[in-house]
C-alpha cells in the first residue's frame, strides 16, 4: 500500500530521484509528488523523461521536471548537478535510486567497471556535487538504494575495475556493498549538520532490472521476471521504503542506518568496517576527481 498523502509531508520540498523513468524510481517520484514535493526526474533515456513528467504531473498536479543524465558518465553527472544548481536554490531530498546489473564485464566512458560506475560512483559524485544545495535546505535527506545482495561480499580494493576477473554476481553485490560503505561514511561526516543519509533494501521487485543487457540475456531477465511474478514485489511495494525514508516524520534526524520493509535492519559485518568505509571514500574521491566538502 502506498504511504498516505494526507499530510502533504513534502509540501514545498525539492526532491531529486535518479532512475526515475521506470520501476521503483518511477513510483518513488510519483509518490513524492503526491506528497507535495517539487520533483526532479533523472533518467538515462531522454526519450522517456517527457512521458514520465507528463504521467506524474497528470496524476498529482505537482511541479515536475526532468533532467536526463546517464549516471555511468562522470561528465553527464557533472552536467546534471550544474543544471540542477542553476534551476533550484536548494535540495531537500536526494534519492539515489538508479541501478543496473551487467551480465558481462563492460567499461564506462571513464574506463570504470559499469556496475561500480552506475550503482556507486555516479551517485557518490552526484551527492558531492549537490552538497552545497543540500546544505542550503533546513533539513535534507539522502536516500541510497542498496540491496541485500551486498551481504555475501567484501570490496577488493586492488581490483575495482574487475581487471583480474569478473563475476557478474560479485561485481553487482560489491557495488551494492559500496552503497552502504558510502552511506555510513557520509552519515559520519555529516554529524552535527541538518542532513541525514540512510540506505535501504527494496526487496526483490518486478522491474526492468537487467534489461540494460542485450540479446538473449535481456530475454532471460524478462523470462525470470515472468516466472517469478508470484513471488516478486510490485514496483509499488518495492518503493515503499524509499518513500518512507524520504518523507516520514518517524525518521526525522535518523542517519547512518540500513532499512528494509520500512524498518531498520542490520547490514553485513563487511559493510560496517570503518576502515573500508574510509578507504572507499578516499578512492572514490580520486576516481571522480572531487574533494568532498563534508
Amino acid at each position: 500500500m502506498i504511504l498516505s498523502d494526507e499530510t502533504r509531508a513534502l509540501q514545498g520540498r525539492i526532491c531529486l530521484v535518479t532512475g526515475a523513468t521506470s520501476g521503483i524510481g518511477s513510483v518513488t517520484a510519483l509518490e513524492l509528488a503526491r506528497l507535495g514535493g517539487d520533483v526532479v526526474i533523472v533518467g538515462r533515456r531522454s526519450d522517456r523523461c517527457p512521458r514520465e513528467v507528463a504521467r506524474v504531473h497528470s496524476a498529482t498536479g505537482g511541479r515536475v521536471v526532468a533532467l536526463p543524465a546517464d549516471l555511468s558518465s562522470l561528465g553527464q553527472v557533472r552536467g546534471l548537478a550544474e543544471a540542477f544548481r542553476n534551476r533550484y536554490p536548494r535540495l531537500d531530498v536526494l534519492v539515489n535510486n538508479a541501478g543496473s546489473y551487467f551480465f558481462r564485464r563492460e567499461l564506462s566512458a571513464d574506463g570504470l567497471e559499469m556496475n561500480f560506475a552506475v550503482n556507486h560512483l555516479g551517485h557518490f559524485a552526484l551527492t558531492l556535487l549537490l552538497m552545497r544545495s543540500l546544505r542550503a535546505s533546513p533539513s535534507a535527506r539522502i536516500v541510497n538504494v542498496s540491496s541485500a545482495a551486498h551481504e555475501r561480499w567484501t570490496i577488493d580494493f586492488d581490483d575495482l575495475r574487475c581487471d583480474k576477473r569478473y563475476g557478474r554476481l560479485e561485481a553487482y553485490g560489491r557495488s551494492k556493498l559500496a552503497n552502504l560503505l558510502f552511506t555510513y561514511e557520509l552519515a559520519r561526516r555529516l554529524r552535527g549538520t541538518r542532513i541525514t543519509a540512510n540506505a535501504l533494501h527494496p526487496g526483490v521487485v518486478r522491474t526492468g532490472f537487467g534489461k540494460n543487457n542485450g540479446g538473449l540475456i535481456r530475454v532471460a531477465f524478462q523470462a525470470l521476471q515472468l516466472i517469478g511474478r508470484p513471488w516478486f514485489l510490485s514496483p509499488e511495494q518495492g518503493a515503499q521504503t524509499s518513500i518512507y525514508l524520504a518523507s516520514s516524520p518517524e525518521v526525522e534526524g535518523v542517519s547512518g542506518k540500513y532499512f528494509a520493509d520500512c524498518r531498520e535492519e542490520p547490514s553485513s559485518p563487511a559493510s560496517r568496517d570503518e576502515e573500508a568505509q574510509r578507504r572507499l571514500w578516499e578512492m572514490s574521491e580520486q576516481m571522480v576527481g572531487l574533494k568532498a566538502a563534508v
